[in-house]
């Protein structure tokens, strides 16, 4: 990181920044892409990926990896767990001021910072994440073909993916911490016609339990406090999604969700600064969907930066 200055910085390791580091660097353009961790984002935890195309099956760190592998072949710098203190970014020269003292100018940002889904905060959540619980239904329902599992939430995404999970799944129970759902009465009526789906209202999850994978939970009347154990292949959790954008609160445009606002060139409020993946505001959050967003991003950055 001693250039005097690069012609875009990315911020973010995970398939739309990798993506886009790919497209940038092979067009010959001096990259640096930076994260806070390690390279590959959410990625890296899911176990198996069966939906990536030209991959029958393969591990969301592997596929990570050759990303990476990738990029740095066509020259893109990369640098993990980095901490940024300040964005200066108004400017037609992007700065970036690092933990360790270093200041990092460029001509272009692409912000691909990602997001995580909201977790319930129960006792072994982290143990078994991968391990038989997921929080996405269309990477991972087919691994539950004629078991049992549970969704928790009660909103839209919760009640429209129970039912999608019943294409995989014997019985669905969904477990609910209101005595009313909080989702749309055609996305209700749907899931109630469903005989696969039964439901728990007033209650919620306390605890994961299993050995290598998952195995059972604790689950928690809301209203009588008392507890049980039930027996489960496996839990999907739908109770929000937190896009990681809280660094860029008064920087950039965000909608009340916090996600990024960007136009038709995948660029925010301020020129030269782009926005992709998960950050972004958008209704599917796939690996796919993230190098696409990537894709395009790279693309309409290259053509800013040649004008």
């Amino acid at each position: 990181m001693e250039k005097e200055i690069y012609d875009s910085i990315i911020i973010g390791a995970g398939p739309a920044g990798l993506t886009a580091g790919i497209y940038l660097s092979r067009a010959k353009m001096q990259v640096l892409l930076l994260d806070s961790g390690m390279a590959g984002g959410q990625m890296v935890l899911t176990h198996e990926v069966a939906n990536y195309p030209g991959f029958e099956s393969i591990s969301g760190y592997m596929l990570a990896m050759n990303m990476k592998k990738q990029a740095e072949k066509f020259g893109c710098e990369i640098k993990t767990n980095i901490s940024i203190i300040e964005y200066i970014i108004d400017g037609k020269i992007k700065k970036i001021k690092l933990k360790d003292g270093k200041e990092l100018k460029a001509r272009s940002i692409i912000i691909a910072t990602g997001g995580r889904s909201r977790k319930v905060g129960a006792e072994g959540e982290n143990d078994f994440a991968g391990r038989g619980i997921s929080y996405c239904a269309t990477c991972d329902g087919d691994f539950f073909q004629d078991r049992e599992i549970i969704v928790i939430g009660g909103g839209n995404s919760a009640l429209e993916e129970a039912v999608s999970l019943t294409t995989y799944a014997s019985k669905v129970t969904i477990v609910h911490q209101f005595d009313q759902w909080q989702a749309f009465d055609s996305a209700i009526e749907e899931m109630e016609a469903n005989p696969k789906i039964d439901y728990i209202m007033e209650s919620k999850v306390v605890e994961f339990k299993g050995g290598q994978s998952l195995e059972s939970v604790i689950i928690e009347n809301q209203k009588t406090k008392k507890r049980y154990e039930k027996k489960i292949d496996g839990v999907f959790i739908f109770i929000g999604y937190v896009p990681n954008t809280e660094e860029f609160k008064g920087l950039i445009k965000l909608n009340s969700y916090g996600e990024i606002i960007i136009d038709k060139q995948f660029q925010t409020n301020l020129p030269g600064v782009f926005a992709a993946g998960d950050s972004i505001e958008k209704r599917y959050r796939q690996i796919t969907t993230a190098v696409a967003d990537g894709t395009n991003a790279a693309l309409n950055a290259l053509e800013y930066l040649n004008q």
